[in-house]
């Protein structure tokens, strides 16, 4: 079976870390949102006299998330297509509460859900001083929000979205990124990804 494999949770909490110790045991397509997208998103709002770093305001909400989200998502069924694993980096807050958006993506990539293992790892951190530090440590721009505004930020550390697909209760796993990220929790994962 080709492997779907959703990486969410907040910033910082190691999406992408996670996402790349994995891709060394699991070939696969490595989308980060933020990669496909963040050039064309900092232009347009460039363009506009906006920040080119802002992902909160109104215009970018309406305007360029859901573009930002369906290009990744495109990327994605042509790789599901062509016959690859696909590693998709990104919250996905929306598209998981939509019950029917990975049966369009699956479908639209031309298989049916019994050829696709689609999973989520949830990504969280319990240590909040670490997460700050790896957002410090980044040096990203578009973070200054969060470290401006840390104590409301940090109320959504362990958050844990709301997830509406139709997957099996294994599918899914919310994983403590605190920590060392050592060989023995990435043998974990993997075990999780091939059981």
């Amino acid at each position: 079976m080709q492997k779907l494999i959703f990486f969410v949770g907040v910033a910082g909490t190691g999406k992408t870390t996670v996402a790349k110790k994995l891709s060394t045991s699991i070939p696969a397509a490595f989308l980060d949102r933020d990669t496909i997208g963040g050039r064309f998103v900092e232009a347009i709002l460039e363009m506009k006299g906006l920040d080119k770093n802002d992902r909160d305001s109104d215009f970018y909400k309406k305007n360029l998330r859901d573009l930002e989200y369906d290009t990744a998502k495109d990327v994605c069924i042509e790789n599901l297509a062509a016959g690859q694993n696909v590693f998709m980096i990104s919250p996905f807050t929306a598209e998981l509460k939509n019950k029917q958006w990975i049966e369009d993506v699956v479908a639209a990539a031309g298989l049916a859900r019994s050829e696709v293992d689609v999973r989520v790892l949830v990504v969280t951190l319990q240590d909040m001083e670490l997460q700050k530090e790896r957002i410090v440590e980044r040096q990203t721009v578009r973070d200054q929000w969060k470290l401006d505004h840390w104590s409301d930020f940090q109320k959504r550390v362990d958050f844990v979205p709301e997830i509406n697909w139709e997957l099996p209760e294994k599918s899914v796993l919310v994983f403590d990124n605190s920590g060392e990220l050592h060989e023995e929790k990435i043998a974990e994962l993997l075990r999780w990804l091939n059981p």
